[in-house]
């Protein structure tokens, strides 16, 4: 099926209310040994309906393209046909040519599907390997080069090492696109079609995509590299988890922190997840909650990948009950236990509102989700309610919510490029501060030559114009991806 030929996709649709599904234990489906071993010792006994009509599909060896909410095991769902299909098709292991393939849009992403890879594969003889930016290129890049069984990646890392012919992917029997929507949001279709294009055709492999949402754009994907693909939705009854409860705090923007330390005081989370729109608020909520003696680590795009993966496993043990972060965090972290989700920021997308409070209330458990909403970012409520389908419990902090606090002073700015304070490039960094027109001659005549006595040239004659360089459109520096598709 050639990409030219995609006009309008046409898919099977198989489409399921979550309280329809029937219940299906493992134990009732026809895995390999290996296979069952490893679900119990993950603790996995029912399917969740994700799980409950895809498995069927996929063992059978067809295509599927699978939507359904975040928190519902679509991991578990296509690691489970991944591994069954290796063990089904044995054979024997070449060096840099892995047999499936899974694409993720960001590192913490990756990270988790490894980790539950190394889980439900604990009774195989399989290899994984995780391959994502910002830590162990040189490591990575060797690990790669032996043999692999099942291969992990971010878009930007993956097509990295294959260009350096690392590994190739003639060998691959199963690709699975996860998170699909988020690839098109973060902008790496490009990159994820260069990899499916090397991928054996459609009909030689099977091919898994899954989303949180199945629009038209994903499904044109599906139809372009998957072949016949069932396509699945699993509809829940609302679109966050179930057993969240909802509640909105409408303030001002000056009573944010006496309020998120009011709701602290009075709820007494266990683990907690604070959700801001801007890494600079986010650092500023960290050492706030410092000076007023909680413990609690940020986690944002310019953080260190080692250092991010530190404190996701100390706020993963209970060591750091409070961790902040933006929306880096709102995808792909199954943290168990997390109480409470507080949005200290509306998030600017409705998407992100559902990804956010997704953290909690997962596999089953209840959560609260709190939401803050200041004159700077109400005007998204309507969009977050329409997406959600419903309003928003609401209510106003009352005197006894708005506790005293001390703040944290504002870090200042990083010094510009010509080492005064002010962003990157502004220009109040140049000059010695001043603007950049100010630097400029106040008259066209200043740009003439000076006139001597007598109104000839000055010595030196015309006055040489001073041409800034070009970089070539072949410059070795490429434009910069974002960070967690690398």
């Amino acid at each position: 099926m050639s990409e030219e030929t995609a006009e309008a996709p046409s898919i099977p649709v198989a489409t399921h209310r979550s309280d329809e599904v029937e219940v299906v234990r493992f134990d009732e489906l026809d895995l390999p040994e290996e296979m069952q071993s490893g679900i119990a010792q993950a603790g996995f006994e029912n399917c969740t309906p994700i799980q409950a009509k895809t498995l069927p599909i996929t063992l059978a060896g067809k295509d599927v393209a699978g939507q359904a909410q975040t928190g519902t095991g679509k991991t578990a769902a296509f690691l489970i046909s991944v591994f069954s299909r290796l063990l089904l098709n044995k054979r024997e292991r070449k060096k840099g040519a892995p047999r499936a393939l899974v694409i993720a849009p960001t590192r913490e992403l990756a990270i988790q599907i490894g980790n539950d890879a190394k889980l439900l594969g604990s009774q195989t003889d399989f290899k994984v390997q995780v391959v994502y930016g910002g830590v162990d290129y040189k490591k990575q890049r060797e690990e790669l080069a032996e043999e692999v069984d099942l291969l992990i990646g971010t878009p930007g890392r993956l097509i990295d090492y294959y260009k350096q012919h690392v590994y190739d992917l003639r060998s691959i029997e199963t690709v699975v696109v996860d998170e699909a929507d988020r690839m098109f949001d973060m902008g790496f279709i490009k990159d994820l079609r260069f990899l499916m294009k090397r991928c054996p055709a459609p009909e030689e492999r099977q091919s898994l995509l899954f989303s949180a949402t199945l629009s038209f754009d994903v499904m044109e994907l599906a139809f372009v590299f998957m072949n016949d693909a069932v396509k699945v939705e699993i509809q829940p009854e609302q679109v966050t988890a179930e057993k969240v409860e909802h509640i909105l705090f409408h303030v001002g923007q000056d009573e944010k922190f006496p309020t998120l330390f009011g709701l602290l005081k009075r709820e007494q989370p266990e683990r907690t997840l604070v959700f801001t729109n801007m890494r600079r608020m986010a650092d500023d909520i960290v050492r706030t909650l410092e000076l007023n003696g909680y413990r609690a680590e940020q986690i944002t795009g310019d953080i260190d990948q080692r250092k991010r993966m530190r404190i996701l496993e100390q706020f993963r043990e209970g060591e750091v009950p409070i961790l902040v972060a933006t929306d880096v965090a709102s995808r792909g972290l199954h943290i168990e236990d997390v109480t409470h989700v507080i949005n200290f920021d509306l998030p600017l997308d409705a998407e992100d509102y559902v990804h956010r409070v997704g953290r909690t209330a997962r596999a089953g458990a209840s959560g609260t989700a709190i939401s803050l909403a200041c004159e700077r970012y109400v005007e998204g409520l309507e969009a977050i309610e329409k997406y959600v389908g419903f309003k928003l419990p609401y209510d106003f902090p009352d005197a006894d919510l708005l506790v005293e606090f001390k703040r944290a002073p504002r870090r200042p700015r990083k010094p510009g490029p010509g080492g005064r304070g002010g962003r990157p490039g502004d220009s109040r960094g140049r000059n010695g501060g001043g603007n950049r027109r100010s630097a400029r001659p106040s008259s066209p005549r200043s740009n003439e030559p000076k006139q001597a006595a007598g109104g000839a040239p000055a010595e030196g004659g015309k006055k040489k114009r001073r041409r800034r360089k070009r970089r070539s459109s072949g410059s070795s520096e490429a434009s910069p991806k974002p960070e967690s598709g690398e």
